[in-house]
């Protein structure tokens, strides 16, 4: 293979980063358990004195997301929040930052309870879907754009490129919580955000047996790549030793899970479509979505979730939640199991009612994570539960 020939996604998924070990050959990458290192001489080492500061298992799981989502430098987080936190500590007080107004309710908690008051930034909650709003919002104190696309849950799509040319045109950070989509299905880098970060906890996990996040900057900015290495090693919001070798597993298959998610999903919401108990399905993937087309040009593919608005509203909608069998009723999603969940007494029950009822997130809204089981049995499950 020609040096300067890029390895493919699936292949990089399991190598970058990941050389054989020196010391064993070990194919696999050692669990570094060590919380401190052997110097030679006073400051003088092999590249690690302290795991929070460097481990060579999180590295390797660093330099493994870097290479996925096509970046310059990666960090490996305790969870997706803490990700999301170290990036508005590289806001000033006063800064402003717009936000899409459909974001995971930890998000939001995040930003209104936490960092408004301890940053003394503001926020500005639009919805991306029209770029209008987006440039309606900037203000001579906007330093930040943070989006997320697909949304959590009402899965809309924004414009990469358009968000990031915008941020770049005004001097604004740009940065792209990439979770419904993982690394495989969509790579805002290179649409040019500065900034992507997941939950990992999710599809990049895989397996619902971790809490971690990972952040990718994907601006060539020293600066900006100091100040965030500086962030990471003082707050010390690090990926767990453990935690880094399981999703380094689970990224070798990330490719063959996300195209079994997508086709699953797919295959349940046009199913789903003609169910007389069901007003609306929500799927990039299906025809009838409002920014379909978009999500054909930006994404590889159209992920594993997919949100139902029930007939009957809460009442309906808690009477099949807990009727299902397969799915499983919990929090979270992006796991190879099928979960289902009501983001109005669940994800999001701390998004006020108010501001839920105006993003459109009803009583009868719910959200599945499409797993990879048979899809017969997936189809089976709902309309038993709806029935």
């Amino acid at each position: 293979m020609s040096k300067k020939k890029k390895q493919g996604f699936e292949t990089r998924s399991i190598h970058a980063g990941q050389e054989a070990d020196p010391l064993t050959g070990a194919v696999m990458m050692p669990i570094y358990t060590s919380s401190t290192f052997k110097q030679d001489s006073p400051g003088i080492h092999k590249g690690y004195d302290y795991s929070r500061s460097g481990n060579p298992t999180r590295n390797a799981l660093e330099e493994c997301m870097t290479s996925l989502e096509d970046g310059i430098k990666g960090y490996g987080f305790s969870s997706g929040v803490a990700a999301i936190s170290a990036c508005v500590e590289l806001l000033e007080p006063d800064d402003h930052v717009i936000a899409m107004d459909d974001l995971y309710g930890g998000t939001v908690r995040l930003f209104n309870e936490v960092k408004t008051k301890s940053q003394g930034i503001t926020v500005s909650y639009v919805d991306m879907t029209n770029f209008e709003n987006v440039e309606n919002a900037l203000t001579d104190k906007t330093k930040m754009i943070f989006v997320e696309t697909p949304t959590n849950p009402l899965l809309k799509i924004a414009d990469l490129e358009q968000i990031a040319n915008f941020a770049k045109a005004n001097s604004i950070l740009s940065v792209c919580d990439n979770t419904f989509a993982s690394s495989y299905i969509q790579k805002p880098l290179n649409f040019g955000i500065d900034i992507v970060l997941h939950s990992a906890t999710k599809f990049l996990g895989g397996h619902s047996d971790l809490i971690a996040g990972v952040l990718v900057i994907g601006k060539d900015d020293q600066e900006l790549i100091d100040k965030m290495s500086n962030i990471h090693n003082s707050l010390g919001p690090i990926t767990s030793t453990f935690d880094s070798y399981l999703i380094l597993r689970s990224l070798k298959t990330l490719g063959l899970r996300m195209e079994r998610h997508s086709e699953n999903a797919l295959i349940l919401a046009k199913e789903l479509t003609n169910n007389n108990k069901i007003s609306k399905v929500i799927y990039p993937g299906l025809e009838s979505h409002p920014q379909h087309e978009l999500a054909k040009n930006q994404m590889n593919g159209f992920g594993g979730i997919v949100s139902l608005e029930i007939n009957g509203g809460l009442e309906a909608s808690k009477k099949f939640l807990e009727k299902t069998k397969i799915f499983s009723l919990a929090e979270s999603l992006g796991g190879v199991e099928s979960l289902i969940e009501h983001p109005a007494l669940m994800t999001h029950a701390s998004v006020p009612k108010s501001v839920r009822d105006e993003i459109g997130i009803s009583d009868g809204l719910v959200r599945l994570s499409v797993g990879i089981e048979s899809i017969e049995d997936l189809i089976d499950d709902i309309n038993q539960a709806l029935s």
